[in-house]
């Protein structure tokens, strides 16, 4: 019985490991997917901010079902309106509004 003596890898036995190993990385990517903030089963609102502060941020809302996208220029923003007051932050981070007397124009 020469079959039975034969200590050779089968290579059979190679794929089930490759099997085994696509199993396990699906399941990662499933865990993944499901704590995702924009996942559609997980809250109603959601809003994802990339890159705060930097010339090529990304705004994204999620409402409902609804998603919406804001993308920043890099440019400073007009509008029309006036000064309302001063905001001053304390040694303990606390911040204070202080309005402005509303001026005659």
């Amino acid at each position: 019985m020469r079959f039975l003596e034969q200590d050779e890898d089968d290579p059979l036995l190679s794929m089930v490991n490759l099997i085994d190993l696509f199993l396990v990385v699906i399941g990662i990517l499933l865990v993944i997917i499901v704590q995702n903030p924009l996942n559609p089963f997980t809250r109603d609102n959601v809003i994802v901010i990339e890159n705060p502060g930097q010339s090529d941020m990304r705004m994204t809302i999620k409402e409902g079902e609804e998603l919406t996208r804001y993308e920043s220029s890099g440019e400073v923003g007009e509008g029309q309106g006036s000064r309302a007051g001063i905001t001053y932050r304390l040694n303990d981070g606390r911040m204070i509004y202080v309005p402005e007397a509303a001026s005659d124009q």
